[in-house]
């Protein structure tokens, strides 16, 4: 059941409009859950054992597997439906959105004034947007994130917003802040001692899992930096409608523009594999440069393809393909303890780890589980009802 967004931005919808969001989150629920343990099933009894017949072993890695399911009518009928299921989230909000967008703006603007809560949104027109952001719709988003359309425009944030608790068919809690959530109470229950003062999120969004870490650590400064304005202007009065002081700035991550050695956590979600590898590499040697010396890198993200088997990789990487995502895969094919060695970090300070969500578990069993070694399985980084989120680490020598 989709709710109305908890938050003075939220937009009631019409019968019509939930109706169609219900039946879109359903039907994606349904793919990834439903039809995906379908494809699973025809991948074992069929697909597997005519490439085994053919090459006399099993696949060694996604892209085999991918390459021997083309053919498969099944996956063509899955990656169909997914695909425009995908299109139907935008087309299930934008109808509300583009109905409500005067009064989207002025509720922006007039939040965005109030300087009873704190936190800052500082936007700066000469920074680029990447081609990697402009020429793509990313996530097949009409216009992508970057877009805007009016002056002090909120449109897009407002889009991303009503459309991710269809997407992820409430799989993120009611406030679609499960991740930061997540990520945020690891540090604090893993890592006791540690008090960080000044906290950022890179490639923020909305900053739905920015601001978890300020009421997760209520006594730091906490930043979240997008390149989308309109993204950043609806997540300041989202965070200052919620209650919580947190800094928007437009910047590039891969160019932070930060003294060396000014944030005690520098952490990123689902942010990695929309970049390319050189703005990867770039981002994370930034991240070492403004990390004070005992610091914590921290990224949720999809878990990589050296950890999962032949069929899972295939399955995570299918929205490279499919979903424009280009670089979704090139990211997941990467080492991560290199991109961290690379950028400066000590290799032996790297971390892994899958932790529950949450918002959904109870404390004494989260902190218990966030305390194993991480296991990696076909419910690692994936939309199920068993999600749990993956995520690695590296602090820097103090």
């Amino acid at each position: 059941m989709i709710k109305n967004l908890p938050h003075d931005l939220a937009m009631p919808p019409h019968r019509d409009e939930r109706t169609r969001q219900e039946f879109v989150a359903s039907l994606r629920h349904h793919v990834l859950d439903g039809m995906s343990i379908s494809m699973r099933d025809k991948y074992e009894s069929t697909v597997k054992p005519a490439f085994e017949k053919t090459h006399g072993r099993e696949p060694v890695d996604g892209e085999e597997v991918h390459d021997a399911m083309l053919s498969d009518p099944y996956f063509c009928f899955y990656s169909s439906i997914r695909y425009n299921a995908q299109q139907m989230v935008h087309q299930s909000v934008i109808p509300l959105v583009n109905r409500n967008l005067d009064a989207i703006n002025e509720t922006t603007k007039a939040l965005g004034n109030n300087d009873s809560v704190g936190g800052q949104l500082t936007l700066n027109p000469d920074v680029d947007v990447p081609r990697s952001v402009s020429s793509i719709d990313v996530h097949l988003t009409p216009g992508s994130y970057h877009s805007e359309y009016a002056e002090d425009d909120a449109s897009t944030g407002a889009i991303y917003d009503n459309s991710i608790n269809v997407f992820a068919f409430n799989q993120m809690g009611r406030y679609t802040n499960d991740i930061g959530m997540t990520f945020s109470n690891f540090v604090k229950e893993i890592y006791p001692d540690f008090k960080p003062e000044k906290i950022l999120d890179a490639g923020c969004t909305i900053g739905h899992n920015t601001v978890p870490w300020a009421q997760t650590f209520p006594e730091a400064e906490v930043t979240g930096i997008d390149i989308a304005p309109a993204l950043l202007r609806y997540g300041s009065a989202r965070a200052k409608s919620l209650g919580a002081a947190v800094n928007f700035t437009q910047m590039d991550a891969s160019k932070l523009a930060y003294e060396d050695e000014s944030f005690d956590v520098v952490f990123s979600s689902m942010f990695l594999h929309e970049l390319p590898l050189k703005d990867i590499r770039k981002y994370f040697k930034e991240a070492f440069r403004v990390l004070k010396p005992g610091g914590l890198f921290l990224t949720m993200e999809l878990p990589p393809n050296n950890k999962m088997g032949a069929y899972e990789s295939f399955y995570l990487d299918w929205d490279c393909f499919y979903n424009k995502e280009p670089y979704y895969k090139p990211f997941r094919d990467q080492d991560y303890v290199k991109l961290c060695t690379d950028a400066g970090f000590n290799e032996e300070q790297f971390f892994e780890t899958v932790l529950p969500r949450f918002t959904f578990t109870p404390h004494d069993s989260f902190v218990e589980q966030a305390k194993r070694d991480p296991v990696f399985d076909n419910s690692t980084g994936r939309f199920s009802e068993e999600i749990r989120w993956y995520g690695f680490g590296v602090w820097k020598d103090a």
